[in-house]
């Protein structure tokens, strides 16, 4: 029997090496069909999970407690399976130039307990090249093995949506890749197991290396498209939402918004590929341009929060302000690589220390990764502004007097709100002589 069919009958295991927002719920999709062991070298996750708990809250903690995958921090067991899934993440540095480490830290790892036979899929987003060229000699040189011969490899792009309970690793359509027709075919049949959408078969590894990161890409221009039209608007004096209901109304205008471009993938992805053209000696043009005006929102917004507080009188460094959501995008507790941060810097700048709520966010890791403490919603009270940043269904399920109670006694005209998401009804707002702005 060939590969495939021994993970179908149970002889041979899967391995996803790699518990995040990705790999967790790729481990517990496949242990439906196959035994797999899901491996990451946080011990305190994986003991969470153990446990029944979803840190996540991608699956939640029931499926988590129900799930038969095999949780394990020991990389010795990656040796009982044959196919294994690499999920870890793909970051930038400060420079903005990517960060191979955790991908390559787990190819030396994986290489170790790499054995004879085995297929190796990479999930992570990375520029097109690094699969074959960065990844396989480590393989080779930790293995002693030879690709090809020994081992085969393969790339498949994670397309997992944080947060979203719609677009799942289920009924996305998958696209997988393989160093030559067989790999090919048992990396397609094998993600068939679970994938309902079925699965797009790339005509080689660079095609779907290339395909993920367009794909998060394309969507950051687009942002930054919507993004720019909100600066020019704003100084127009015409609300940018209403302008892109009214453009909406055409069937093929694309309906992108204005906001925060954070997270691990539009806001890292663009970058691998402009890093990548530069070394074939092309300098992004539109890419690069996209980039510099959503990274500069975080600035912009807070800038403007400000000026509204000078417009009601409000002193700015005696300004009690609020900024309600942290994370880096709705209804996912993740605040890595959050755009919001910048928000609180930029105010940090003008002498405002805001108070920061989100009760979906993971607080420890805010902690650890910004040093900034959450506060507690009954510390919401007598604010000059509240700038609501991440539009989580806590906040939009709210009606305007739960907003309404946050701020000082006193006349309306002197509150300000900065809705990023639209969250608000302007009109309301407005109506009752609130100082509201939003992107």
């Amino acid at each position: 029997m060939n590969l495939y069919e021994n993970i179908i009958h149970r002889t041979e295991k899967i391995s996803v090496i790699g518990l995040g927002y990705v790999g967790m719920p790729i481990a517990v999709a496949f242990a439906k069909k196959a035994d797999v062991i899901g491996f990451d070298v946080n011990r305190e996750k994986i003991e969470l999970y153990c446990s029944g708990v979803d840190p996540t809250n991608e699956v939640g903690d029931s499926t988590i407690a129900q799930t038969l995958v095999q949780f394990t921090a020991e990389e010795k067991r990656l040796r009982e399976a044959k196919f294994h899934i690499v999920a870890v993440p793909t970051p930038v540095y400060e420079d903005h130039t990517p960060n191979l480490t955790p991908v390559e830290s787990a190819s030396r790892t994986l290489g170790r307990n790499l054995t004879k036979g085995s297929v190796v899929v990479y999930e992570s987003t990375v520029y097109p090249g690094v699969t074959e060229e960065v990844c396989v000699p480590i393989l080779e040189q930790e293995s002693g093995l030879k690709c090809g011969r020994d081992f085969k490899v393969g790339y498949s792009p994670e397309r997992i949506n944080p947060g979203d309970k719609v677009h799942r690793l289920e009924t996305i359509v998958k696209i997988v890749s393989g160093m030559d027709e067989e790999s090919l075919e048992t990396i397609a049949k094998v993600y068939e197991l679970v994938v309902r959408a079925g699965v797009h078969r790339a005509e080689s590894i660079k095609v779907a290396e290339a395909a993920k990161v367009i794909e998060n890409s394309q969507r950051d221009i687009n942002i930054a498209f919507m993004n720019e039209l909100s600066i020019i608007f704003n100084r127009m004096g015409i609300d940018t939402k209403a302008v892109l209901e009214a453009a909406g109304t055409k069937w093929n205008f694309l309906k992108f918004t204005p906001g925060l471009v954070g997270g691990h993938c539009i806001g890292v992805d663009p970058y691998y590929l402009t890093y990548k053209a530069e070394k074939m000696g092309y300098h992004s043009q539109v890419i690069l341009a996209g980039r510099r005006i959503n990274d500069d929102m975080g600035k912009y917004v807070a800038e403007n929060a400000v000026k509204k507080l000078i417009h009601a009188n409000v002193s700015v460094r005696q300004a009690k302000v609020a900024i309600l959501g942290f994370t880096f995008k709705e209804n996912c507790p993740d605040t890595r690589n959050t755009k919001v941060i910048d928000i609180v810097n930029e105010l940090r700048e003008y002498g405002v220390d805001p108070m920061i709520y989100d009760p979906v966010a993971d607080a420890a890791e805010a902690r650890r990764l910004y040093n900034v403490e959450m506060s507690r919603e009954a510390e919401l009270c007598n604010l000059d502004a509240v700038i609501l940043t991440v539009a989580h269904t806590c906040f939009c399920e709210k009606d305007f007097s739960y907003f309404e109670a946050m701020f000082k006694p006193g006349k309306n005209n002197s509150k300000v709100i900065a809705d990023i998401k639209g969250i608000l009804d302007k009109k309301t707002a407005e109506k009752q002589n609130y100082i509201y702005w939003r992107l």
